[in-house]
This record gives structure tokens, sequence and C-alpha cells, in this order.
């Protein structure tokens, strides 16, 4: 098995890539849904992130306000950074356990669903691929403006927390245009997917697992004649 790495940038249309490939069948882990779970009352991350930024980012149900919070962190880079250590690795240990199932249940491939996959540059070295969902700076703005009812300075400022389409193109090794339409966009997925498929790359992956297994069972069934002789 190999990880795929996919992200974008916000309003790019990520989201309708990731539901193209679950349709197809795909393995896809959500860093999304995960950042969510892992701040819910009772997880670690949420009892620091409430010492952090303190209890007026609470609702009165207890959950954090993610409104709120986002305010905070958007205006200001310093408590940005400061949200994404407290969560980054807990989103990272939960991503490993789905990544381990995966395997387990046999599957080639894993797509892993990281928006801000280039901004932290810390998973990128286990992708066996990265893919960038792209549309042009115009597109991107008024999607977002109209998705999320911001002015247009309120768009810019969010679209400013990441990295350039521009430049996460030159970072990525596949990237699927979805300036266009839907129908565009869906060639462009069946194309990776077929390309996904053919890969016999998740072989080495399984040889190395087996190896392992036979390994150390080797060494277990070694030691036992040992002592019993």
């Amino acid at each position: 098995m190999f990880l795929v790495g996919l992200t974008g940038g916000i309003a790019s249309g990520k989201s309708t890539v990731v539901a193209m490939l679950q349709e197809l069948g795909c393995a896809v882990i959500d860093a999304d849904v995960i950042a969510r779970q892992v701040v819910q009352p009772g997880f670690l991350a949420y009892q620091r992130i409430v010492q952090a930024f303190g209890p007026e980012i609470l609702m009165e149900s207890g959950e954090i306000n993610r409104e709120a919070l986002g305010s905070i962190v958007f205006s200001l880079p310093e408590k940005r950074q400061l949200l994404n250590s407290i969560t980054h690795p807990e989103i990272q240990k939960e991503m490993l356990k789905q990544i381990l199932k995966y395997f387990v249940l046999g599957y080639r491939y894993v797509i892993l669903d990281i928006p801000l996959l280039f901004e932290t540059n810390s998973l990128t070295r286990f992708m066996k691929l990265t893919v960038l969902v792209y549309c042009d700076p115009q597109t991107q703005l008024s999607r977002l403006m109209r998705r999320n009812g911001l002015t247009q300075a309120e768009a810019e400022a969010r679209i400013a927390t990441q990295l350039p389409l521009d430049q996460k193109v030159k970072l990525a090794d596949h990237v699927i245009d979805n300036s266009g339409s839907e129908e565009a966009t869906q060639r462009q997925v069946l194309k990776l997917h077929s390309s996904l498929e053919d890969s016999l790359d998740f072989l080495w992956v399984r040889f190395m697992a087996v190896t392992a297994v036979v390994g150390v069972g080797g060494l277990v069934c070694f030691l036992l004649q040992r002592l019993v002789s």
C-alpha cells in the first residue's frame, strides 16, 4: 500500500474531487473530519485549546465555537501557529490509525485529504504522489465569497493564509484543474484513478511487511529452539 497526498486551496473544489474519488471506491482519509473530531470535549487537543485561547471560544454546550476560534487564528498568524501545534500531532495520530486499518483491509493505496499539506510540509516525505486540486485565482476568490458570504477583503485575507495555488502547482506531482466544468474535472479524476489502480507500487510495501513478519517469526522460532535445546 502507498500513500497519495491530496490537497488544494480554500474554495478550489477539493471536496468535489474527493467525492468523485470516493464514488470510485477509493479509500480517503479526511484530515478536516479528523480535525473536528480531536477538538471535541474530552479529547486532549480540546483541553489544550481552551487553556490557550480561553473559555470565551466555547459555546453554551461546551463545544468549541469554530467561527470564534477561526476569526482569531485567521487574523493573527502566531495564534494560528499555536493552534496548529496543538491539533496537528493529534490529527496525525488518528490518521495513522486509519492508514493501518486500510492496510490490514488490503487496499492498494490510501488518499490522504490534507488541506495544508504543503504549508506544514511534515507529511509530504511519506507520500508516493502528491495531487493538487487547482483553480485560477479569480475563480477561487469568487467561489469563496459566494460560498461563505464574505466581502472581497475578507475572502482575500483567508486566501492569504495559505500558499498561493500557483506556488503549490510547482510542488505537486499531479494537478487536477478544477477551473472549468464538473465534467472536465471528472475526466481528470478518472484518469488519475486509472493510473493509481494500474500502479504496482503497493507490492513493495506488501513485500516489506511480509518480510518483516517472517523475519520476526523466524527470530522467535530460533530463540525458542535455543531455549529448549
